[in-house]
């Protein structure tokens, strides 16, 4: 039996390495059969939702948050002598800022104010010296009447007796007394003409001073008070307040300083009203259109959370066209390189508030490109202001009223001035 037994199991020896074999090949078999369902199932879920989605996404990681940069510069020439806020620290609109130092402001507030009244009073005395000169007009022009009317009266007296000298009736030595009164009255009524014709011309002279004008009106009054005005606003302009709310940034101010007018000393960014500007590369921006949706991720925040957002407008020219040194590509050893364009994306405010952002953070953006009913290119003007601030309206109000008190105290009687808006 021993013997029987043998070549069986030389046999089992011999079969199991082809079975195992098989077995192997049959199991990899199986493998690369499911791998290549996976695969192939794998590239028909991408291909389906390329379809559905990818193909209508346009993404990129060159973009940047931006807003407005508020530069704070004085109105006026002065002294710093307080600073009212610092970097980092949030302020409101209207808040104070900087304080320059007054005693320059107030002393020229009081020269225009003496100058105004010197003026009121100068133009009163004009307009009172019309009155005068009137009157003398009329006091010469009767002196002139008198004059003519005697010079009449002795030629008529001297024509009717000079024929009766003849006959002895009248005596030569009348006759040559009123010829003498003729002369003296001739003379007379020549002075009183001239007399006359100067004080015409004084009046003249003076009413083309005041001539379609008051008093209140008058160029000098109107000329002083814009002067006092001026002046009044300079001394309301020797503290800085803040147009907007929002961050200081940039400040670089310091107690003590002289500065001019114009002069930067600091800058406040409107946190709640940043956007994005996206750089795409020129072959994405064919599908772009305003008013698209977009996503966006910051890496500040990670890519756990994202934002929302919609496209506002593209640049008018890709950021090479508007650089410092736009490049020139006319030469020889010429390469090309793809162009960027800025494309700005408007972010939602709310989210905005809830996560804040900062000027400069890196984002990654995605526009959805289904909505093509948009425009690549805006053709409609704007209606409203991009920004506006209240904090300088009616500044002068206050210097209004002042000069007209001013102007009725040196005139005698109230009067309003008013002013070409």
């Amino acid at each position: 039996m021993t013997q029987d037994k043998m070549p069986q199991g030389n046999t089992l020896q011999q079969n199991t390495p082809a079975a195992a074999i098989t077995e192997a090949e049959a199991r990899r078999k199986r493998q690369l059969i499911l791998l290549a369902i996976v695969c192939l199932l794998a590239g028909l879920a991408y291909g389906v939702y390329w379809m559905l989605v990818a193909r209508f996404r346009v993404s990129t990681d060159n973009a940047y948050v931006h807003g407005n940069v508020v530069q704070i510069t004085p109105q006026i020439a002065g002294t710093i002598v307080a600073i009212e806020a610092d970097d980092t620290e949030q302020v409101e609109q209207g808040q104070m800022l900087v304080r320059f130092d007054p005693a320059d402001a107030r002393i020229a507030l009081d020269q225009a104010e003496a100058q105004l009244a010197e003026a009121t009073r100068e133009v009163r005395a004009v307009f009172a010296n019309d009155r005068a000169l009137a009157a003398t007009v009329d006091s010469r022009q009767a002196e002139l009447d008198r004059a003519e009317a005697e010079l009449a009266r002795l030629a008529a007296d001297l024509k009717r007796r000079k024929p009766l000298v003849a006959g002895g009736a009248v005596s030569g030595e009348v006759v040559q007394h009123l010829q003498t009164a003729v002369a003296n009255a001739r003379s007379a009524q020549l002075a009183a003409r001239a007399s006359l014709k100067e004080a015409r011309e004084q009046l003249n002279k003076n009413q083309s001073l005041t001539q379609g004008t008051t008093p209140e009106t008058h160029p000098r009054v109107l000329v002083a008070a814009a002067k006092y005005r001026e002046a009044w606003l300079a001394s309301q302009r020797l503290g800085i307040s803040a147009p907007v709310a929002g961050t200081v940034a940039r400040r670089s101010a310091q107690v003590g300083q002289r500065v001019a007018s114009g002069t930067p000393l600091m800058a406040i960014v409107p946190l709640d009203q940043l956007w994005v500007d996206a750089n795409f590369k020129e072959s994405q921006l064919e599908e772009l259109r305003i008013g698209q949706p977009a996503v966006l991720t910051a890496d500040i925040y990670g890519q756990g959370v994202e934002f929302k957002g919609r496209v506002a407008g593209l640049s008018a020219g890709t950021g090479a066209a508007f650089s410092l040194l736009p490049a020139q590509n006319a030469t020889g050893n010429w390469i090309k390189i793809v162009q960027r364009l800025p494309v700005r994306i408007v972010l939602d405010p709310q989210e905005v508030a809830e996560r804040p952002l900062r000027v400069g953070l890196s984002m990654n953006v995605s526009v959805d490109t289904h909505d093509q009913s948009g425009k690549s290119v805006a053709n409609a003007a704007r209606n409203t202001s991009v920004a506006s601030t209240n904090v300088f309206d009616d500044l002068d109000q206050a210097a209004v009223e002042r000069v007209d008190a001013i102007v009725s105290a040196n005139l005698g009687h109230s009067v309003t001035i008013r002013r070409v808006e």
